[in-house]
């Protein structure tokens, strides 16, 4: 089974999500402090490989947005479920923004916490190829898309994709050719109501263009057609008739 890492200062409750965790077949360790959190998750520093990371975001010292944000820029794409007290939409953006991977408000019902887990390790064996329809290589213009390593390979440079932006690739990929509204991309790799109110996947598509496009301000692959979504062309025509957001 999956090894985990909860990082929650509420001892009882980081306790219980432990034992739990441990019934069902996880591999588990917890720490209460953000600063140990980094220096378990950044990469150059960590000396465990976990599968998944329980992350709350009141933490003493370093809050989670912080951890998963630093954890992102050290490399280490590992897996981040947040959890806080706070469920405003605007907080859950704030902490998908900040690199994580899925959202979960305190106080929440521990059945739904191992569905989270468990659904969030699909979502990432799904990016990665590993079911039977799953999809682990595509080309895209010049660039080589690796999803069982989450990376691409594009004009001498490899790029290290989270789960999100292999998520969101992925989707696109599978969907090539055709619109691909924003509110199924919400609800497909998000997983947050359609009508949530973001600019994140705007955020992510220019992310990927800087991956894919030989040149991001004029992209041939990766398009925005305005008022209805998102369309890939992985050999576009010369003259798509479509422009950037």
């Amino acid at each position: 089974m999956a090894r985990l890492l909860i990082v929650e200062d509420e001892k009882n409750l980081a306790k219980g999500m432990k034992f739990n965790f441990e019934l069902e077949g996880y591999d588990v360790d917890v720490i209460g402090d953000g600063a140990e959190a980094l220096e378990r998750l950044a990469s150059g520093t960590a000396t465990v490989r976990y599968d998944l990371v329980i992350l709350d975001v009141m933490l003493p010292g370093i809050d989670g947005f912080g951890v998963a944000d630093r954890t992102r820029k050290s490399g280490n794409y590992v897996p981040i479920l947040m959890l806080t007290a706070k469920s405003l939409p605007s907080d859950v953006v704030h902490g998908l923004e900040a690199g994580a991977d899925d959202y979960l408000a305190k106080p929440f019902d521990l059945s739904v916490l191992l569905a989270r887990v468990k659904g969030l390790l699909r979502r990432r064996d799904w990016a990665r190829g590993d079911t039977a329809e799953g999809i682990e290589k595509a080309r895209i213009g010049q660039a080589q898309v690796d999803f069982r390593n989450f990376q691409i390979v594009s004009g001498g440079q490899v790029y290290q994709l989270t789960l999100l932006e292999a998520m969101l690739l992925k989707l696109l990929v599978q969907n090539a050719g055709r619109v691909v509204t924003k509110g199924e991309i919400l609800e497909k790799v998000w997983n947050v109501s359609a009508d949530t109110q973001t600019r994140a996947v705007d955020n992510f598509i220019v992310r990927l263009r800087r991956y894919v496009e030989p040149d991001p301000r004029f992209p041939r692959h990766l398009l925005t057609v305005r008022g209805a979504g998102y369309r890939l062309l992985p050999d576009p025509p010369d003259n798509t008739g479509e422009q950037p957001a």
